[in-house]
């Protein structure tokens, strides 16, 4: 349905406080008391409303409530009374000066349409750069009902209404969409694949929860989620966080709530730094202080706990990009983070993707990988098949699996949702890349490359004079990631123009890595847009197939050897592909060094 065909949402604006809430009802009647239906859709029937409180006058920050309702009078006084004994939330907004609230109604709101609104409110407010602290603790998602298909237009127009009133709380929603943490959201909505696993999952930890009571046990309860890059499992990870901490789902009877009272202690492990960067906002938005939470690195957490004092749930994800070996940092705490992290919490969730391994001290060997599922039983583990971050048919998954899983070229096909493109110049698909990013509608684009460049990191200048450490071919050429700021401390330059804080912001959100290039350590486990892959030359088309040439990889963490014996360094660059691969959401361009390959890309799009 059109937006047209919808009528304007009501929307009405109060001040929150006692004496405005005992009158709430008698306001409303007098601001439409020319217009009854109004005041009966804001007074008798469902509203979503948002309580925000600007934690300074005039401050660009806010702590936000979101909440539905059938009496508004009646529950916001319920707030004002006897929640904020209850909870610190409302104990400090009812303290606080300046908080003002939302009510929002319409003449199509039923129960479960203003709890679809009240979750996707969440959704987008959770990752609104102003808003600090949002307060609720159930997810809301409907499946269909009466007037489902109406929902995407009419919080369309509820959200431009209010972007209206208040455009720092309500920016405009493309701005919000491109975001790490919308993506990454607890509050988007899960496929039924999704909550059948979840559903299972929660089933696991309850009743491993239930029968540990008691017991002592060495290594934890391991449950693996397995699924290809794209399918949904950081989605999932992060709905299963957020109730784990606030809905108290793991008690599934009173009898066990009388036996486990206290709340559940909750672990989210990642090792690597953007994704890390994702989960502690949205550990700081929306979790309290008093929430038993850490969001940390491995080494931190194995550091922190106490194998005797075991914290209830660890989740990991991305696991895939745990240490399976002692290197010199790791030494001193174990040799496999996997099996460390299994003596530190009753139950571990994780997420992996053989896929998507990328160095060697991460690489689990078959045998040893086998005996592990083994042990964790085929009913702990769990399998994620659908592909959700292309929008493309399955022809064009198909034709991205082929080159990436067989090494095989074949003709691209025609895919009205998503474009393949082969450019023959790197300096004009960076050109297409900076103007798909100039128009952000569907999200943030950017150029990323295989390992084939040197890079230290920041541990050396520069050669050859050159002012960064550089991805190049012929004339052309880009800054490494991480490498503008390192060089030119451009962060600290453009602070004062920021909304937000780039220290909060992963590799790919901040404005001006449009203009560097990213490899697999800075864009694994996120969605671009449309993604430009330079190929460097380890990556080679010989008798038809596409192979990966160690020799010609900077990417010393997937080429050194195992044991100084093993390598595996044919697997992992060829995950490094698969990971830059499949970043795009509506398209992928390519660019070879390889003068085989680049011919052979080039004939699939004609």
């Amino acid at each position: 349905m059109a937006n047209k065909e919808l009528k304007a949402p009501i929307i009405y604006e109060t001040s929150y406080n006692i004496q405005t809430a005992s009158q709430l009802n008698d306001k409303i009647n007098q601001k439409y008391a020319s217009d009854k239906k109004k005041r009966v859709l804001l007074t008798e029937f469902p509203t979503v409303y948002v309580i925000n409180d600007p934690m300074k006058k005039d401050s660009s920050q806010y702590t936000v409530y979101v909440g539905e309702t059938n009496d508004i009078q009646r529950r916001t006084l319920q707030h004002l009374d006897s929640d904020p004994a209850k909870r610190d939330d409302f104990f400090h907004l009812k303290n606080s000066k300046n908080v003002s609230m939302f009510v929002i109604g319409h003449e199509h709101f039923n129960k479960s349409m203003t709890l679809d609104i009240e979750n996707r409110m969440m959704q987008y407010l959770s990752s609104v750069p102003a808003v600090y602290r949002l307060n609720n603790r159930r997810h809301n998602e409907q499946n269909r009902y009466y007037d489902s298909d109406e929902f995407d237009n009419l919080f369309d127009l509820i959200w431009k209404q209010l972007g209206k009133k208040n455009k720092i709380l309500f920016p405009t929603r493309k701005i919000i969409e491109s975001s790490a943490i919308f993506k990454a959201s607890p509050f988007n909505k899960l496929t039924n694949e999704q909550l059948n696993a979840k559903a299972k999952i929660i089933d696991k930890i309850n009743e491993e929860l239930f029968k540990q009571k008691n017991k002592k046990m060495d290594e934890g309860k391991l449950i693996l989620v397995e699924g290809n890059a794209g399918s949904g499992k950081t989605v999932l990870m992060s709905n299963i966080f957020y109730d784990l901490v606030h809905e108290d789902q793991i008690s599934a009877n009173e009898q066990k709530i009388k036996d486990n009272p206290q709340r559940l202690s909750v672990a989210m492990i990642v090792n690597q730094a953007e994704q890390l960067k994702v989960y502690k906002e949205i550990s700081k938005k929306l979790f309290d202080r008093d929430d038993q939470v850490q969001v940390a690195k491995p080494v931190t957490f194995i550091k922190q706990v106490d194998p005797e004092n075991k914290i209830d749930i660890a989740l990991i994800d991305e696991a895939h990009l745990l240490l399976t070996q002692k290197n010199q940092a790791y030494a001193k705490y174990g040799d496999n983070m996997l099996k460390d992290i299994m003596k530190r919490a009753k139950v571990i969730m994780a997420v992996y993707d053989p896929g998507q391994v990328l160095s060697t001290s991460s690489v689990w060997e078959k045998k040893n990988f086998a005996k592990l599922e083994e042990k964790v039983g085929k009913n702990n583990i769990i399998y994620l098949s659908n592909q959700m971050r292309m929008d493309a048919s399955q022809a064009t998954i198909d034709w991205i699996r082929n080159i990436v899983d067989k090494g095989v070229i074949n003709k691209i096909p025609q895919d009205d949702n998503y474009q393949i493109k082969i450019f023959n110049d790197p300096s004009e698909m960076q050109k297409a890349i900076q103007e798909k990013n100039g128009n952000q509608k569907n999200g943030i684009s950017r150029m990323v490359a295989t390992f084939d460049w040197d890079y230290s990191g920041g541990k050396t200048q520069p050669p050859n004079n050159q002012r960064y450490w550089e991805v190049s071919e012929g004339e052309w050429h880009m800054p490494w990631n991480y490498e503008i700021n390192r060089r030119d401390k451009y962060e600290s330059k453009h602070r004062a123009h920021k909304s937000v804080k780039y220290s909060e912001q992963s590799w790919a959100e901040k404005d001006y890595t449009i203009d560097e290039i990213g490899s697999t350590y800075t864009v694994q486990g996120f969605d671009l847009n449309y993604v430009g892959v330079e190929l460097g030359p380890s990556v080679k088309y010989r008798n038809g197939h596409i192979i990966h040439d160690p020799l010609e990889s900077s990417n010393s963490k997937a080429t050194q050897k195992r044991d100084s014996t093993k390598s595996y360094a044919d697997t992992l660059l060829k995950n490094e592909f698969n990971v830059l691969m499949t970043r795009g959401v509506h398209g992928l361009y390519i660019h070879a060094v390889d003068p085989e390959l680049q011919k052979a890309l080039e004939e699939a799009s004609r």
